[in-house]
C-alpha cells in the first residue's frame, strides 16, 4: 500500500506526462500501439490568486480592494508521437474534472484550432492525424465502461465491404477518440490497461479532499511503478504538494462560485418569471375587460338596430 497523488489533479497529471517513459506507457497502452518517441507540450495554464490591495511606497493604500480573480488550472495536452513504424502522429488530451458544457465548447475550439495546425516534422511543416483522449471525472450515463474508443472503419457502401486500406486524406480529417471513465474503474488488475487503470481509480482517498490516495495494487509492473513512484513524491513531497493543494483550493473556490452563481441566476429567472406571470395576468384581466366591453358593445348595437327596425 502507497499514499499517491491523485492523477486527475491537472498538476499532478502534467508532472506524469513530464516524464516520456510515463507518456508513452500512457498513451501506448490506450492506443494499443508502441510508441516509439513522446513529445508532450502543455498548452495552457492558469491559477486561482487574490487580488491585493496596491500600496504606495510610502505604504499607504491607493485605493480599494478589488476582490478575488477566479481563474482555474486548465491544462491541454498534445503529444506528438512516433510509432514503431516511424508514422508520426498528434495525440490531443483532455482531463475534465466536472461535467461543465463551458469546458466542452472550450474543447471544441481547441480541437478545431488543431485541426488548422501544421507541425513541423524533419524541418518540414506537415499535417498529422489526430487522434483525442479524454480523461473524465464523471460518468458517462450511456456509456457502462470505464475504457471505451470510439474509431471508424471505412466502408465500401457500392458493394458492401470493408476496406482494409487507410486514405492519408481520410485520416487527416478524422479522427479516433479514446474515453477513460475514473469513476468507472474497478479493482480488476490483470491486464497492462488494468494496471494504468488503476493508478486513476477513484477511491481510497486519505484525508478530507481527493487530493491523494491509497494505491492497493502491488506495482508488479516496471512501468506501473515508475508511475506510483513519481505519484508518491508528488503526494508526500511538501514542494510538490503546495502546488496540488493550491488546484485543489481552487477547484472549490471555482465550484462555490459556480454555484452561487448559478443560484442568482436561478433567482433572476424565478423573479422574471415572478413578473411575466404578474404582466400575463394583468394582460389577461384587460383582455377580460375588453371582451365584456365587446359583448356590452355588441349588445347596444343590437338594441339600436331593433330601435331602426321600428320607425
Amino acid at each position: 500500500m502507497m499514499i499517491i497523488a491523485n492523477p486527475i489533479y491537472d498538476t499532478v497529471f502534467k508532472r506524469l506526462m513530464e516524464n516520456e517513459r510515463v507518456a508513452r506507457f500512457f498513451i501506448g497502452t490506450l492506443l494499443n500501439r508502441e510508441v516509439a518517441s513522446v513529445e508532450m507540450l502543455p498548452q495552457e495554464f492558469t491559477y486561482y490568486k487574490k487580488k491585493k490591495k496596491e500600496k504606495e511606497k510610502k505604504g499607504t493604500e491607493t485605493g480599494a480592494e478589488e476582490g478575488a480573480q477566479l481563474t482555474i488550472f486548465r491544462l491541454d495536452f498534445m503529444a506528438t508521437i512516433v510509432t514503431a513504424t516511424g508514422a508520426r502522429s498528434k495525440v490531443l488530451i483532455e482531463v475534465q474534472k466536472a461535467h461543465d458544457e463551458v469546458d466542452l465548447m472550450r474543447f471544441r475550439s481547441y480541437l478545431g484550432e488543431q485541426y488548422k495546425k501544421a507541425e513541423k516534422a524533419s524541418g518540414k511543416k506537415v499535417v498529422l492525424p489526430i487522434t483525442t483522449i479524454y480523461v473524465l471525472g464523471f460518468k458517462l450515463p450511456e456509456v457502462p465502461t470505464a475504457c471505451v474508443k470510439v474509431g471508424r472503419a471505412y466502408e465500401d457502401l457500392v458493394n458492401n465491404l470493408s476496406l482494409k486500406k487507410r486514405s492519408p486524406f481520410i485520416e487527416k480529417l478524422t479522427h479516433d477518440c479514446y474515453v477513460v471513465q475514473v469513476k468507472r474503474i474497478t479493482e480488476r488488475y490483470q491486464t497492462r490497461l488494468d494496471k494504468l487503470l488503476s493508478i486513476f481509480e477513484q477511491a481510497n482517498f486519505v484525508g478530507d479532499t481527493e487530493a491523494v490516495k491509497e494505491f492497493r495494487h502491488d506495482p508488479d509492473d516496471a512501468d506501473v511503478k515508475e508511475v506510483t513512484d513519481i505519484l508518491h513524491h508528488v503526494g508526500t513531497d511538501p514542494a510538490e504538494r503546495k502546488a496540488l493543494d493550491i488546484e485543489v483550493e481552487a477547484n472549490r473556490t471555482f465550484e462555490e462560485w459556480l454555484g452561487k452563481k448559478y443560484d442568482d441566476q436561478r433567482t433572476i429567472i424565478l423573479e422574471q418569471g415572478k413578473t411575466i406571470a404578474e404582466k400575463d395576468e394583468t394582460i389577461t384581466a384587460e383582455r377580460k375587460a375588453l371582451a365584456e366591453k365587446d359583448a356590452e358593445m355588441a349588445k347596444l348595437l343590437e338594441r339600436i338596430s331593433q330601435l331602426e327596425q321600428k320607425r
